[in-house]
């Protein structure tokens, strides 16, 4: 990958975006994590405005450090950038009291990070109207288009996404071409939804080098039958990640209705 080539490319295509739609600027969901690391400092080289919101959620420590190390040292580098802390663990805690009381289950879990990252996208579109901002998401290939590692409506809800052509690895590329800090390329990813330290590879079942490759031999036409051992079994964790969540990959279906029905 050209690196340099490549970052000058996409952050011409932020510039440019925000410029044509007359918008201010950006804001961006601060997690500790390699993508929003990148995605931020990006957005931070067009000379736009460029908003860092931390949304910590009961969230481990170490992940919020991450992410005010990476603010301060954007602060330090690019004067259009700023940044907000908006706690919103009260405002969970005080949806999952309103909510009817559920039996704790596996289903129960999710449904809750899952309203976590809804709580924080509509946190980030408070500020975005504010400020006439658009909302940069983080999300790279593999999550986007690969596996579907992502809330509907919540860290999937953006305006504009500008790593979301990048692999993983290549993400990493560019956060080391962009000086991002050893702590944060060296940081198990996360998503941070569920209050603990649990990385992303623990509830895939793969690394996000073998999801990339299983998505390469998916694009070139391999089938199950392909492989055996360990290969198999990531092809198979891909194949199944990606069948279940087609629908966060494709536009909201419409009920066409028959010319003749309307008349």
């Amino acid at each position: 990958m050209q690196t340099e080539k490549v970052v000058d490319h996409i952050v011409s295509w932020l510039k440019d975006y925000a410029t044509k739609a007359n918008m201010n600027g950006f804001v961006i969901g601060i997690s500790g994590g390699i993508d929003s690391a990148v995605t931020s400092t990006l957005c931070a080289k067009t000379g736009l405005r460029t908003l860092c919101l931390s949304m910590p959620i009961h969230q481990e420590r170490g992940q919020v450090t991450r992410g005010e190390k990476h603010i301060e040292a954007l602060k330090h580098n690019f004067a259009n950038v700023s940044d907000l802390e908006v706690d919103l663990t009260p405002v969970f805690e005080n949806f999952k009291s309103s909510m009817p009381v559920t039996q704790a289950s596996d289903s129960l879990d999710l449904t809750l990070a899952n309203s976590r990252a809804r709580l924080r996208m509509t946190t980030l579109y408070y500020f975005a109207g504010l400020h006439k901002y658009l909302v940069a998401g983080t999300g790279n290939k593999v999550e986007d288009f690969g596996v579907g590692f992502y809330t509907k409506y919540g860290d999937g809800g953006v305006d504009l996404s500008p790593i979301a052509d990048l692999m993983k690895s290549e993400v990493y590329e560019i956060g080391k071409y962009l000086n991002i800090s050893e702590d944060i390329q060296s940081a198990p990813p996360t998503d941070g939804l569920f209050g603990d330290s649990r990385s992303d590879e623990d509830q895939l079942g793969a690394s996000y080098d073998e999801l990339e490759w299983a998505m390469h031999m998916d694009e070139s036409g391999k089938t199950l039958a392909n492989f055996s051992g360990r290969e198999a079994e990531v092809f198979g964790i891909y194949k199944r990640l990606n069948t279940a969540n087609q629908h966060k990959m494709h536009p909201i279906p419409v009920c066409d209705i028959p010319f003749h029905l309307k008349k």
